[in-house]
């Protein structure tokens, strides 16, 4: 048991170790990579423009759950002018982040693991290192890059379309006065809020893609399978590192900035 332990502790140090020099070399790499600017509007184009769709709908439907649950809770207490700053908090602080950020694992981040996984089983990436292409820079650096600009976008997004399914839920359904509930949106929600809210999708965005990235351009380290097995299994591994990574990373934030 305690060899183990121990070779499990080894193992995952070491894992961690690999992981930030594939990070640092991806960033260090972005300054002489080829078509990065194409190559960054491609990854923005992927990530941004292809989610949108799942955005606006998740977001719509969190603000009206948030919208009808609120209600209830704060007409206990008499206190149904306080349903914006509810769903507003909410929403900005914690849900919109997110939520936003495991949308864009689910579909982005899957994507990417799979592309890079796919390029990795077909030597593809062997044959760019071969001409002399950093391979880190030219596949990898481009879509982190992109990640530091759409996963605010997104998170922004996500929390107005959000707050207009919270009013829509209390104003139409629930008779909140839509002007008692966007006042009380105003004043609840300061510019600390925002910018913890901007802080924690850039941190999701770069977290997230890098861990997608890493698994899929690793692809044939797998042990268990080979092939098209190893491309699923590594795009598997990446999606749920990654939604592990977004909830433990925003209570480490949380916890700093609260």
């Amino acid at each position: 048991m305690v060899g183990w332990l121990g070779r499990r502790a080894l193992e995952t140090v070491s894992g961690l170790g690999d992981f930030a020099l594939f990070v640092g070399r991806s960033a260090g790499a972005m300054p002489g990579s080829r078509r990065l600017l194409r190559r960054v509007v491609r990854g923005v184009y992927e990530q941004g423009v292809l989610c949108l769709p799942v955005i606006v709908i998740v977001g719509a439907f969190t603000g009206l759950v948030l919208g009808l649950q609120g209600y209830y809770v704060l007409n206990r207490f008499g206190s149904d002018g306080l349903l914006g700053a509810l769903v507003s908090l909410s929403l900005v602080r914690e849900m919109a982040p997110v939520l936003a950020a495991l949308m864009l694992v689910g579909q982005a981040g899957s994507a990417l693991a799979a592309e890079l996984g796919i390029q990795r089983n077909s030597e593809q990436i062997v044959a760019l290192e071969t001409m002399g292409v950093d391979s880190h820079g030219y596949l990898v650096a481009p879509r982190l890059l992109a990640a530091l600009l759409v996963f605010p976008m997104q998170t922004a997004l996500f929390a107005a379309v959000g707050l207009w399914g919270g009013s829509m839920s209390g104003s139409l359904l629930l008779g909140v006065d839509p002007g008692v509930y966007w006042s009380s949106v105003e004043r609840a929600v300061e510019a600390a809020d925002v910018r913890e809210c901007f802080i924690k999708a850039t941190v999701f965005g770069v977290l997230t893609m890098s861990i997608c990235a890493y698994h899929g351009f690793h692809a044939d380290r797998c042990r268990s399978a080979t092939g098209a097995r190893a491309v699923s299994a590594s795009t598997t591994r990446a999606v749920v590192h990654s939604s592990i990574v977004v909830l433990a990373a925003d209570y480490i934030i949380t916890s700093f900035l609260v």
